[in-house]
């Protein structure tokens, strides 16, 4: 009986997925991330029939929750959310699809080997209370700086909710470019509204920090290492410069222009982790209509020919004289026009989408693709090369896609202990809730570690952000045991005194516990997660020890595993030169491409990485323009 149910199951999914492959689709989205995810709700919302294909198990893309370790359940990549816009939260309603947000207060925990700590948070007393520690001065401009931040975080909401002001590309209709026309002003009649609410001085400083380095910006406000180490880092997440770097300011607005519950700025930890936002996201997609297809890897965009009409009239005296049949020729097939020859020409042009071919052998179809692969990923090696100008294939090949990011996440038996504050919270306390600061303890500090990775080599004295997220949620670990994360940098993808598929150069061995029950870490002199986990012992005593197991993506992984190029984390590189109207190439940033019903939605379009759902959102925006339905 068991047997003929489960054939007889597996049967009726063989039948049903074959069913989904062999419809014609209105759009299909290769790549379940976020962002992916995103635009597959907004288009089913809209009335279109869409598919969402994932090459992995699992969707989320880089916003993934994973069971590693039993009992473990780790966010893979991404390990935060601020940045997802409010108003996807409030239109797909996330919530009642299970997203629920774990607010962290304090936010922020940076340990000293000197023995002092510094706290910061949403409350403004502990805040003055904490930087007065370091510098009275600090404690006193730090509202101010904030105050200043928050002012040019509503600037940048204008710019994020929707699609940039890009001219249109190729032949257009009158009707498409005064559109086009109007949204263009619109978009620069609110964008010079906000200027003038700002006022002069702010929009300099604004200037300021988008083209300076995040140490001048830093510096000109505060004197305290600590406190400008523990900002700066902000500036770099994900980055290969340093807070020397020019335009680093701009990343350090990146990370502060979101909000939880519509406080600016807050960092939330997401129940279940990260994950369950893509998992919310899909739960609102799927409820609209989408259909998400796992372990479906697209392996080609497929195109046909693009037509481009011409026509040139020959008059026949000899026949128009007595209006007779005039001849055609198209394709050596003779059509008669009455009194005029129209010869038309069939030119090869950038092409036009009509699917997608998958690893299985399956051909999917549809006139509407799009992809939340990087760009990289969706023009060199799903498109095919004959397709795509020139000019286009060199600016996305030439991209920065360079990453000197490295993730650890780890099953621990037991919290933390920092030296620095064991005398005020002798166990769970304040310093575990928020991201935690190693190694950082000042800019120098940032800026060595980075010039490290520039020589070729990981970072000696690695910069760390470790977060605990099971100290609110207790939905990811055992009880008394803990997840951690650690985000590291700087990692070059290919360092220049070993490789990282080396397992002696990455990772430590695995050796059976006293009570073999459980693994735990044997260490190896060598490795660069003993290199990390011998810093954390620094500020965390016997740290290494409370290991159980872990799992490490470095840049190659992250390419490998998750899809980024290069191991960037954002899709490509978050440089002045690569934002807005320049991501991800010059000409292109509405999310069109020079192939005919193909779209860019992933972070590697604008407005950029992150958990933000924009370029999915924005990207569903344009397409439903194209069919005269608005975004609901």
């Amino acid at each position: 009986m068991w047997r003929r149910s489960f054939s007889s199951s597996t049967s009726s999914r063989a039948s049903e997925m074959l069913a989904l492959k062999e419809k014609e689709w209105d759009a299909l989205v290769v790549g379940g991330g976020h962002n992916g995810l995103t635009a597959a709700a907004y288009l089913a919302r809209g009335g279109l029939s869409v598919a969402v294909l994932e090459r992995r198990h699992i969707i989320g893309g880089a916003a993934v929750t994973e069971e590693l370790v039993p009992g473990f359940k780790f966010s893979r990549c991404s390990y935060l959310q601020s940045l997802l816009r409010p108003s996807i939260i409030r239109e797909l309603e996330l919530a009642r699809h299970g997203l629920k947000l774990l607010k962290r207060n304090p936010s922020s925990f940076t340990p000293c080997l000197d023995g002092r700590y510094l706290l910061l948070g949403p409350n403004k007393e502990l805040n003055h209370s904490e930087i007065s520690k370091f510098s009275k001065r600090d404690a006193d401009a730090y509202p101010r700086y904030e105050s200043q931040l928050e002012r040019f975080c509503k600037f940048m909401d204008i710019v994020l909710d929707s699609p940039t002001p890009e001219s249109l590309q190729g032949i257009s209709s009158f009707t498409d470019r005064l559109k086009n026309k109007l949204h263009n002003s619109a978009f620069w009649t609110s964008c010079f509204n906000q200027a003038l609410s700002l006022g002069q001085k702010d929009m300099v400083d604004f200037m300021d920090l988008l083209l300076s380095p995040a140490s001048k910006v830093l510096n000109n406000w505060f004197e305290s290492d600590v406190l400008k180490a523990t900002l700066g880092m902000d500036a770099v997440i994900g980055a290969t410069g340093s807070v020397h770097t020019p335009g680093s300011g701009y990343v350090l607005l990146h990370h502060v222009m979101g909000e939880t519950d519509g406080d600016r700025g807050i960092w939330s930890y997401v129940e279940g982790g990260m994950g369950s936002v893509s998992m919310a996201i899909g739960n609102a997609a799927r409820e609209a209509g989408a259909h998400i297809l796992t372990n479906a890897e697209v392996v080609l965009i497929q195109t046909v020919p693009k037509l481009r009409t011409y026509a040139y009239f020959e008059f026949y005296p000899e026949l128009l004289k007595d209006f007779a049949a005039i001849t055609c020729k198209l394709n050596k097939r003779v059509y008669c026009i009455g009194g005029i020859s129209v010869s038309q020409l069939m030119i090869k042009d950038s092409g036009v989408v009509n699917g997608v071919l998958l690893a299985d052998g399956t051909e999917m179809h549809s006139s509407i693709v799009l992809s939340n692969a990087t760009p990289y990923k969706t023009f060199m090696e799903l498109v095919p090369n004959n397709v795509l100008p020139e000019d286009f294939i060199l600016s996305i090949k030439h991209s920065d896609y360079s990453s000197a990011t490295t993730k650890i996440n780890i099953a621990v038996d037991t919290l933390p202990q920092f030296q620095c504050c064991k005398s005020s919270y002798p166990d769970s306390g304040p310093q575990h809730v928020g991201t935690i600061h190693i190694g950082s303890e000042s800019m120098d500090e940032i800026g060595t570690a980075c010039q490290e990775a520039v020589n070729g080599l990981p970072s000696p004295r690695p910069v760390i952000e470790m977060t605990i997220p099971s100290v609110l949620d207790n939905t990811i670990s055992p009880p008394g045991k803990h997840v951690i994360n650690l985000f590291i940098q700087y990692t070059p993808y290919k360092p220049s005194d070993g490789s990282w598929s080396d397992p002696a150069y990455r990772v430590l061995s695995l050796g059976q516990g006293r009570d073999n029950s459980s693994w735990v870490v044997v260490i190896d002199l060598e490795s660069f997660a003993k290199r990390c986990f011998s810093l954390i012992d620094e500020y965390a005593p016997r740290f290494s020890s409370s290991i159980i197991s872990y799992d490490m993506l470095t840049p190659p992984d992250l390419e490998r595993e998750i899809g980024l190029t290069g191991g960037n984390i954002f899709h490509g590189a978050m440089g002045l030169d690569s934002l807005f109207l320049m991501r991800p190439v010059k000409g292109w940033s509405n999310y069109k491409t020079p192939v005919q019903g193909l779209y860019l939605c992933g972070s590697g379009a604008h407005p950029g990485g992150g958990v933000m759902g924009a370029p999915g959102r924005n990207a569903a925006d344009v397409v439903l323009q194209e069919y005269k339905k608005p975004l609901n």
